[in-house]
């Protein structure tokens, strides 16, 4: 372990693409504690206190993305020059549309160049070739550091990209003040716990925080840390484990399990990537919580939703809430009929679901959702239906929500469509395992982490708060023993190679 260590602090100002500074990492820890060691010295000082984590924000971007932080760097400038230019009040309609258009521009040559050229090519039967125009660029300044014949996607673009739209168009609508300090601007566009895969952070929450004293209660720092620990053990206990030892092989190869296989590891996917993103955003709180930041939380227990409409209000609530108020609502909402709203709602979804990735698959999960948000609408406005549920008819629509999120989640998470039919052709035609008895020999391990994972997400939200609760009341030194168990247990339990979160591919 000595070794490990002298090794992660002697090369930590380096980029090795193949050991990216993972939050669920110790390199990265080790990385963290030095960062709060300088920031003892830095915080009091509003300006410096800000400079000082831009500069570390980049410097974690660097070691997950390498030479794609210019790019980053590029966003923050545009962004910060458009706002102002916004601001200014003289075309700020064209600037708006200019500006909106090239961050898409931007994100769309990442994300879907591929899919635009090979529907061209099939389409056309001609056989045009990617070819890496911004790393050609990035080239020009730090020599052959981007492969220009192939796009891969930076971390997070999605994410910071998103934000820095929201930005721009509060500042057109006068609901977030201009920020005229650049490294103020690139300091919110670049914060480091939220950067690769959100929470999505609105500018007129977090920009004021910039000018605020530091402050850090107790209980705010045992929140912090019950959080982060609370996240380790969602993405290393359950997620990792569920996809290493189940989800992973059994969508690699649905036919080679049974349907009860195969039914199994699509309801262990929706724990995996509930435990998985959810961790994340728990971590990103914390670490936020601890330099003296809010961000906003990201999940509110999505499995106990009783409807499609309350589960996203509870799944990803700064994505909902970002397609609700800059796409939902200038496609007209529900102010111009039943009709246009369901349209709007169908489109609002599908896009949502190519914001994810561009695949077909993702374009049918944004439209299951789509459909299933118009057919609960339009069942409630025929029969006048109460909105929430009660008693056992509340736990009825819980489940049948499950079972609806978890049908559409095969489509988010299959490989292609193929996979897909033989997943339901195995639930089909070949449900029961030949060797039940010796199944459970096999899975115990599963079972057993499948368990949690269901206490996990169902767990009562009440029991839930009275814990945190009880937690950050008890005194230091009960709390650091408590913290050191839980962390051994977590290592025992984690795959020593370690696993991206999910969404940073989005």
């Amino acid at each position: 372990m000595i070794e490990r260590i002298k090794y992660i602090v002697g090369n930590i100002w380096q980029y090795r693409p193949d050991e990216p500074l993972f939050y669920t990492g110790i390199a990265f820890w080790i990385a963290f504690t030095l960062v709060l060691a300088v920031y003892t010295f830095v915080y009091k000082k509003n300006q410096i206190r800000n400079s000082y984590l831009l500069l570390v924000s980049w410097f974690f971007y660097f070691q997950m993305s390498g030479a794609f932080l210019s790019l980053l760097i590029f966003s923050c400038a545009m962004n910060y020059g458009f706002g102002l230019l916004i601001h200014k009040q003289r075309w700020k309609q064209v600037w708006l549309g200019i500006a909106i258009g090239l961050n898409l521009l931007i994100l769309g040559y990442f994300k879907y160049a591929y899919f635009f050229l090979d529907n061209v090519n099939l389409f056309f039967e001609t056989n045009f070739k990617v070819f890496n125009w911004i790393g050609w660029l990035i080239n020009q300044l730090a020599h052959d550091v981007v492969d220009v014949n192939s796009i891969l996607l930076p971390i997070g673009i999605s994410f910071y990209t998103f934000q820095a739209i929201s930005y721009l168009v509060d500042v057109y609508r006068a609901d977030a003040e201009v920020v005229k300090n650049p490294l103020d601007f690139s300091f919110y566009l670049s914060f480091f716990p939220q950067l690769v895969a959100g929470p999505i952070v609105r500018a007129s929450s977090f920009i004021p925080q910039l000018y605020q004293r530091f402050r850090l209660k107790k209980e705010e720092f045992s929140h912090s840390v019950f959080l982060i620990v609370k996240g380790l053990f969602k993405k290393l206990v359950i997620a990792d484990f569920l996809a290493l030892n189940f989800i992973d092989r059994v969508f690699e190869a649905p036919l080679a399990y049974s349907g009860l296989e195969n039914l199994l590891s699509v309801y262990a996917y929706s724990i995996q990537i509930y435990c998985d993103f959810s961790g994340y955003t728990d971590i990103a709180i914390g670490l936020a919580l601890l330099l003296g930041y809010k961000i906003p939380v990201n999940f509110n227990a999505p499995y106990q939703a009783y409807s499609l409409t309350d589960f996203w209000r509870r799944w990803h609530i700064s994505l909902s809430l970002w397609l609700r108020d800059y796409l939902y609502i200038p496609l007209g909402g529900n102010r111009k009929g039943s009709a246009r709203m369901y349209i709007n709602l169908l489109i609002t979804m599908i896009l949502g679901g190519l914001w994810h990735g561009a695949n077909i698959r993702f374009l049918i999960w944004g439209a299951i959702h789509g459909a299933g948000l118009v057919v609960e609408k339009f069942i409630r406005r025929i029969f006048s239906l109460q909105t929430k549920p009660k008693k056992w008819k509340r736990l009825f629509s819980v489940f049948m929500t499950f079972q609806v999120v978890s049908i559409a989640w095969i489509f988010f998470r299959a490989r292609d469509y193929s996979i897909v039919q033989q997943l339901f052709y195995q639930i089909r035609h070949h449900f029961i395992p030949r060797d039940l008895v010796g199944g459970w020999a096999s899975y115990h391990w599963v079972i057993f982490v499948f368990i949690i994972g269901l206490v996990t997400i169902w767990f009562p939200d009440p029991l839930k708060e009275r814990m945190r609760g009880k937690f950050i009341r008890l005194p230091s030194w009960v709390q650091i023993p408590v913290i050191l168990i839980a962390l051994f247990l977590i290592t025992l339990v984690a795959h020593s190679t370690l696993q991206p979160f999910i969404y940073f591919r989005f």
